[in-house]
């Protein structure tokens, strides 16, 4: 099982994705929306099946992230900028 060091690890921050918004690493994929269809009832495994190229670790590192930013820990500001590629 992964740390949550080595599950934050997983979620990156690049100036030019979505407005600098945290997102599962490197891709085009948002940590909110991975929350949002959490929150709207979408299973882990739903969401899985809908991004096959997922781990389930993604997933938990999303729930870690959101964790650490609603306990009042500054993640986001803390997160390495990823250069554009």
């Amino acid at each position: 099982m992964a740390t949550e060091k080595e599950l934050l690890e997983r979620i990156t921050v690049r100036p030019d994705v979505f407005g600098g918004k945290p997102i599962v690493r490197d891709m085009r994929i948002a940590v909110e929306h991975i929350l949002g269809m959490l929150a709207a009832g979408d299973t882990a495994h739903l969401i899985l099946q809908e991004y096959p190229f997922l781990e389930p670790e993604y997933i938990q590192a999303c729930l870690v992230f959101a964790h650490r930013s609603v306990a009042g820990e500054q993640v986001h500001e803390r997160m390495p900028l990823r250069a554009a590629r």
